[in-house]
């Protein structure tokens, strides 16, 4: 069942979305051959704190991070590390603020300098693949229009 918001409810969730988007823009500046993703994680906390927010992740469970990072083929969800980001690396950062008591999070991948060729094409087609989801998800349509417009891009690619 989906829980129907309020106005104000949508608002309050908006706010915390878009401190997320603040983090997201903070961290890909940072993010470059050499640069950690513990580092990463310090400066997403720093971001969220700024806005008078929280780190949702940190705590959860036991979770010991802000972020979660995830470097080439580790399971999302993955811990920061100190080891450095290497070049042609491909990270996976998934952000989570807690403001006034709503949640936004959010998840980005983005490469660590240049690419292989054939990794390349994969980011493209898969941020292709999301934006043709994201057009579909409209009123009064369903699930397996946005699937089909997804894996519509998939196959092209």
């Amino acid at each position: 069942m989906i829980a129907r918001r309020s106005p104000d409810e949508i608002e309050a969730i908006r706010a915390a979305c878009q401190i997320v988007s603040r983090v997201h823009g903070a961290l890909a500046e940072r993010i470059a051959p050499g640069v950690s993703t513990a580092i990463l994680d310090e400066l997403a906390e720093e971001t969220i704190r700024s806005h008078g927010a929280d780190p949702a992740f940190k705590g959860y469970h036991g979770f010991p991070a802000s972020i979660c990072a995830s470097v080439n083929d580790e399971a999302v969800h993955g811990f920061p590390r100190p080891d450095p980001l290497q070049e042609g690396d491909v990270l996976c950062v998934d952000v989570g603020v807690r403001l006034n008591g709503w949640f936004g999070d959010g998840a980005f991948t983005l490469a660590v300098g240049e690419l292989a060729a054939d990794v390349e094409r994969l980011l493209r087609a898969t941020q292709q693949a999301l934006g043709a989801g994201v057009r579909a998800a409209v009123a009064d349509k369903h699930l397996s229009d946005i699937s089909h417009a997804v894996e519509t891009i998939a196959n092209e690619a």
